[in-house]
């Protein structure tokens, strides 16, 4: 009879050495929970996440979670070189792509939240992580803590997506919540969320709509599985919101929300490609992201199988969007550990960005025009030209108070009573509603075009 050897046990796998680019608010959360949670993170790995080191520029700042001194450095190459994973949360183009380059060119995984740099060249990072056969992940690029994009890679992959829409910016959330739930003004609005800490000190990224811009280009790249760049994205910010706009949505049964939008449509010349928007959007306040508070976000996902999709959850903040960096630190470290390749995210379809132009939408305009008799007729001959019609018009006389008189304009007590008009069009495309309202501008019974505010979710 042959003696067995028994079989020797699995020797301990060795620790993975991980990178922190960035100490932050969010990088600062990661330190923790490494630091915190290393022996849950080891258990569900299967070895040890070591932090090697953390890059900032000043070592001797105080930040929301202190490590000890000598973990920080200002060599950012040399650590970079070091490590199995780098976790890039510094934000910006210059360095934080030089020095994902240089990981993916030693072979290392990347983690980054970075949706600047993604929605810029997302495409040639993805095509060099994939010829190193790497991994670059990116889940904390859009919507913080949500699990949005792992389900439009994977959990959707055998459907068609046709449609994405989303609240995806904090900071204009808060600010239109407030103006719509306090009657305050923008002004105030973002002084609040600037105090809360929901807003930066130079908050143009959120406000002028560039963050949302950049997160619509990639979850369009993943809903579509086709390149999309921030320049692809026809954007507008919420500066131009005035309490009358919110008042004149509130009476006609909506709440303005800043949504970033990307669908799936066929141009007049009979093009397949997609639309890619961001601008501040009526949604009747029965539908499901009309309810989404404060600095929440929210994405609406539609496909042709799985129906309609919403995920909910905070979208921004230390922990939350550390959340979703450690998400994807774990799911890389594990793979590390059993082996195989890296998996990195791919375009392999040619989806064109088609001009804002080509959407269909609704509009709601509101108009101030004379108040005499004609008007009406006038303005719906004005819509109907372009091919437009009209779901609802409402008119409402101007109290003295809400006139604005010159001094010099003596002759004004003379004119006509004036009334405010609030049309509401039935969708159409684009194109032919930007060219009812200029239309209308020109017509002589019309003072002014107030404001002009697409409508979704009819």
């Amino acid at each position: 009879m042959t003696a067995t050897t028994p079989s020797a046990p699995h020797a301990p796998q060795p620790a993975l050495k991980i990178a922190l680019l960035g100490a932050g608010t969010v990088g600062s959360q990661v330190a923790r929970i490494l630091t915190e949670d290393a022996e849950m993170l080891a258990a569900r790995v299967g070895t040890r996440l070591e932090l090697a080191g953390v890059f900032v520029r000043n070592p001797d700042g105080r930040r929301d979670y202190q490590l000890p001194r000598e973990l920080y450095t200002t060599d950012a190459e040399a650590l970079v070189d070091s490590a199995d994973i780098v976790l890039e949360l510094m934000g910006g183009i210059e360095p934080a792509k030089s020095l994902i380059e240089r990981a993916i060119g030693n072979g290392s995984a990347v983690v980054t939240g970075n949706k600047a740099l993604l929605a810029q060249s997302g495409s040639e990072l993805f095509a060099a992580a994939a010829e190193a056969g790497t991994q670059l992940s990116f889940e904390a690029s859009v919507a913080g803590a949500i699990p949005i994009l792992r389900p439009l890679r994977d959990s959707l992959a055998g459907d068609t997506v046709t449609r994405v829409m989303g609240i995806a910016n904090g900071t204009t959330n808060y600010i239109l919540d407030q103006m719509d739930s306090t009657g305050a003004a923008f002004d105030d609005a973002l002084a609040d969320a600037q105090e809360l800490g929901y807003a930066e000190a130079d908050p143009t990224a959120d406000i002028e709509g560039h963050d949302a811009a950049a997160k619509a280009a990639i979850l369009a790249n993943l809903a579509f599985h086709a390149p999309f760049r921030i320049d692809e994205v026809y954007c507008e910010g919420i500066t131009r919101i005035t309490a009358a706009d919110n008042e004149a949505a509130s009476e006609a049964g909506y709440v303005i929300k800043l949504l970033a939008i990307a669908e799936r449509i066929t141009a007049v010349d009979g093009t397949a490609g997609a639309v890619l928007r961001v601008h501040p959007t009526l949604l009747p306040r029965e539908h499901p992201l009309a309810a989404v508070r404060g600095a929440f976000n929210a994405v609406f996902v539609e496909a042709q199988n799985a129906g309609e999709l919403m995920f909910y959850g905070p979208g921004a903040g230390g922990a939350p969007t550390a959340s979703a960096v450690m998400g994807d630190t774990v799911s890389i470290a594990r793979r590390l550990v059993r082996g195989g390749a890296g998996r990195t995210h791919t375009p392999r379809s040619v989806v064109p960005a088609l001009p804002v132009g080509e959407a269909r939408t609704s509009y709601m305009i509101v108009i101030r025009v004379a108040d005499r008799p004609g008007v009406l007729a006038a303005i719906a001959s004005a819509v109907a030209e372009h091919g437009v019609s009209i779901v609802s018009m409402r008119q409402v006389p101007l109290a003295e108070d809400d006139l604005v008189v010159e001094e010099s304009d003596e002759a004004y007590t003379d004119e006509a009573p004036e009334s405010l008009l609030r049309i509401i069009t039935h969708e159409a495309k684009e194109q032919n509603l930007a060219a009812t309202v200029a239309t209308i501008k020109e017509l002589d019974v019309v003072t002014e075009v107030v404001s002009v505010l697409r409508v979704e979710g009819n």
